[in-house]
This record gives structure tokens, sequence and C-alpha cells, in this order.
């Protein structure tokens, strides 16, 4: 009997253990951006190096002071992909990062494989926001938008 007792506390405190790293990993760090703050405002780099908002309408976004990676935002412009294009950066290798399950209108997996088909392109929003981190902002034709922050060159030295 007593065997039972400890496996049972043992699976127990595993399946408590493992409730609450799901529960810190999806939910506890992150925070609603509100669209009205500074953190919202979407820039671009342009060709001369020089950033500059971007016009947006319908943010929504998250982020966490934990990691400078759990930005993510969904918005959307009214700026054609023709003009972002002849006016600001592309991004070399955008790779979006997957984001907690209920923030829904961010799906990596879906603008990630829209970016290497052409479906959508990237665009530098800010070099080094963070040091070794650019937020990478991602357009579809009819105006959709994504914004994350993302890993570059300086990072992996």
């Amino acid at each position: 009997m007593n065997g039972k007792l400890v496996a049972g506390f043992i699976v127990l405190t595993a399946v408590i253990a493992g409730a609450a790293i799901y529960w810190v990993q999806e939910y506890a760090y992150y925070r609603p951006v509100e669209p009205a703050s500074a953190a919202a405002v979407i820039r671009l780099t342009d060709l001369s190096g020089g950033v500059e908002p971007m016009l947006a309408d319908a943010f929504e976004g998250i982020d966490a002071d934990s990691s400078p990676l759990r930005f993510r935002g969904c918005f959307h412009t009214p700026m054609s992909l023709a003009l972002l294009s002849e006016t600001y950066v592309t991004y070399e290798d955008p790779a979006p990062l997957i984001g907690p399950k209920w923030f829904s209108c961010f799906d990596a997996n879906r603008i990630g494989a829209d970016l290497e088909t052409g479906a959508a392109i990237a665009f530098l929003s800010e070099r080094n926001i963070h040091p070794g981190v650019d937020r990478v902002v991602a357009v579809y034709p009819d105006g959709r938008a994504y914004a994350w922050q993302q890993l570059n060159e300086s990072a992996e030295k």
C-alpha cells in the first residue's frame, strides 16, 4: 500500500509541475500591448537607413519583459506592397517565432510558409531594437501585416 501512495504522490507532483510549467510558458509573462501605446507604433527602416512610423490600424499585440523575442503584433496597413518594396529595406531571413496558442491572430507557421512562397514580404522594422534582436514586419498584398522580433546575425557571435 505504501508503494501506491508514493507512486501516486510522484504522479500527482509531476502533473501539477507540468501544468504549472505550461501555464508559465503560455500565460504568465505575456501582457497585451495597448494600441495607443508607444510599443504599438510600428516603424520601418527606409533605404537610406532612417526609421519612420508605418501607417497601421487595428493593432493587436502582446509582449513580455522576460524576453525580447516574445513581442507579436497583428495589424492592417493601407500601404501597398509596391510602395513598401520601393521605399523600405526587405528582411533577408525572416523566421516568425511561434507564440502562445491563445494569441490566435498570429500564426507563425502560416506566415513563415507565406514568406517562403512569396505570398507575403518581410521588411526590417528596426535593427537591434534590443541588442542582437531585430523587429521584422511581414505584409500581405491585402494589407494584413504581422510583426515579431527575432535574433539577428550579431546575436549569433
